[in-house]
């Protein structure tokens, strides 16, 4: 087995690939890759790392030699082929397009959007029977991102929330205030 190093980095290359290895927000395989990358400029063996991530001593070896050709592109997945998607572009298309509508507008009641709710909507009223994940995913590859919902502290989504509440209870119990 020929011994393997890792080139030198810019110090750009050193700083993306610190903040990617220490990432958790990041996709887990652009992490590992990057911890490789991290532990290989540290002097770590091929072996070592392997050992430390629980990988194969070819997988280390072949991601540092993919990062001394490609740069930081090669802690980023490769375009895999395969099945073609299953729905056609108009669908796609058609997804967005309901997304990017509030619902309100077409006479829906309620005022913003969840998968659930948007599944339903493009099966009964678009004809389009897909599932959540595919819906998301076709969202995010537009680069549409689901809002964190309202808590029970936040402003509500429903403007007409309050007037639709209305009133406490008579029957709902007082809190007792310490003494002190």
């Amino acid at each position: 087995m020929t011994p393997i190093c890792l080139r030198d980095l810019t110090v750009e290359e050193c700083a993306r690939v610190q903040t990617l290895a220490h990432a958790r927000t990041a996709p887990a395989q652009m992490v590992q890759r990057a911890q490789i990358i991290w532990r290989a400029r540290h002097g770590e063996s091929a072996s070592a790392i392997a050992s430390r991530l629980g990988l194969d001593v070819e997988t280390v070896r072949r991601r540092i030699h993919r990062f001394n050709a490609e740069g930081v592109e090669a802690l980023k997945d490769r375009h895999r082929s395969g099945r073609p998607p299953t729905y056609p572009p108009e669908q796609a298309a058609t997804v967005i397009a309901t997304a990017l509508i509030k619902p309100e507008t077409l006479g829906l009641p309620f005022a913003a959007w969840t998968l659930d709710r948007l599944a339903a909507y493009l099966h009964e009223v678009k004809g389009i029977a897909m599932q959540r994940s595919r819906i998301d995913e076709i969202l995010l590859q537009e680069g549409l991102r689901w809002h964190k919902h309202e808590t029970w502290f936040g402003e509500r989504v429903d403007p007409a929330f309050a007037e639709k509440r209305g009133r406490s209870k008579r029957s709902t119990p007082h809190r007792l205030r310490a003494v002190g």
